[in-house]
């Protein structure tokens, strides 16, 4: 059952799901606005091919910057992006990341195909955004990128994989 705005504040007041910075203003009817740090990962043009592996790490092929006012996404690119909150879901609850539709109208996707945050999880979230449009695209940090929506689980769970307090 996805959480409206109510039970969402009422899960923030009892402790039992924290978003840091909370932003009363970043709230919706049924989901949480999440901004866009200044930390991006842009991919390296490599020759060859790369193997997709479990131990495929992607810090290899990209490389970590901090942009002062912006960064310039061409059509057909991809970049890591990193949330400047960060969430600690309890065992109960998990989250799914979604773009906003204003933004999907210009062809930007915030997350390729990794949406789902597992119930325990703590962390800033890792975006993997998109240029899907045809005109390069300019991200500006702060901008309020995608929104969570949260859903209650049947039983619980915790997350414990590589990821946890994930870092770009």
């Amino acid at each position: 059952m996805i959480l409206t705005r109510e039970k969402i504040i009422e899960e923030i007041r009892a402790g039992r799901l924290r978003i840091e910075p909370f932003r009363e203003g970043n709230l919706g009817p049924a989901s949480y606005d999440f901004t866009l740090s200044k930390e991006f990962r842009i991919f390296q043009r490599l020759p060859g091919v790369i193997d997709v592996r479990e131990d495929t790490d992607y810090r290899e092929i990209t490389e970590r910057i901090e942009v002062k006012d912006f960064i310039v996404i061409l059509p057909g690119e991809s970049i890591l992006g990193i949330t400047e909150e960060t969430i600690s879901l309890p065992e109960d609850i998990c989250g799914w990341i979604q773009g906003r539709s204003r933004f999907a109208r210009l062809g930007l996707m915030v997350h390729i195909t990794a949406s789902l945050i597992q119930p325990g999880s703590k962390g800033r979230q890792v975006l993997e955004i998109f240029n899907a449009g045809n005109v390069a695209l300019r991200l500006y940090p702060g901008t309020k990128i995608c929104q969570v929506i949260f859903e209650r689980c049947e039983g619980k769970a915790s997350y414990r994989g590589g990821f946890l307090e994930q870092k770009l």
